[in-house]
């Protein structure tokens, strides 16, 4: 002769089918995340003159100042472009002394419009730069403001820049001058008449 079962135990079985027919089924796993390559950068023009060492280092301070300006611009974070300055003032103050030499040896009538076109072309290819890569730009670049920071001494901003040549766009490919070479031009840049 079969018992009735106890109610309790029939009234716990009935909670745990009521609790199992509302539990959810656990959500699939996202895709995985393809990392993003950034596309690759534009390869710059040759220089019109080869660079001394010293020069090329010069220029990659140039660029990698620049580019943070155009981080600063972009991204609104102008006090740190302002703080980057200010405590790298004389390092970088050494350094364009030396890109002025470059093309003030190398073009001694026009050198300081033709410095002020480098200038404006590296600008406009890290705005280039910083369009291609849309909302991926202040992700991958504002980190480097933290990087400096964490550097010791001013002088160590041209070594920083040195690694990061592979990055940030340059508006011209610098090849260096052989040890027995003057810097002469390749080409003379062509000049536009002022009216």
């Amino acid at each position: 002769m079969l018992r009735p079962a106890p109610v309790l135990t029939l009234a716990a079985l009935s909670f745990v089918s009521l609790l199992a027919g509302c539990a959810k089924e656990a959500p699939p796993p996202p895709p995985p995340q393809a990392a993003y390559v950034p596309p690759p950068l534009v390869v710059p023009p040759a220089a019109p003159w080869c660079a001394r060492p010293a020069e090329v280092t010069a220029f990659s301070v140039a660029a990698l100042k620049s580019n943070l300006m155009v981080t600063s611009i972009s991204c609104r974070q102008e006090e740190k472009y302002n703080a980057f300055v200010a405590r790298f003032r004389p390092a970088l103050l050494v350094q364009e002394k030396v890109v002025e030499t470059y093309f003030s040896r190398s073009d001694k009538r026009h050198w300081q419009q033709t410095r002020d076109d480098y200038i404006t072309q590296l600008a406009n290819a890290q705005s280039q730069r910083a369009m291609v890569l849309g909302s991926q730009f202040c992700e991958r670049t504002l980190s480097e403001f933290d990087e400096l920071n964490a550097l010791t001494k001013p002088e160590e901003v041209a070594a920083f820049a040195s690694t990061k040549t592979q990055s940030i766009p340059q508006a011209f490919q610098f090849s260096e001058c052989t040890a027995d070479a003057t810097p002469t031009p390749k080409q003379a840049p062509k000049q536009t008449a002022k009216k």
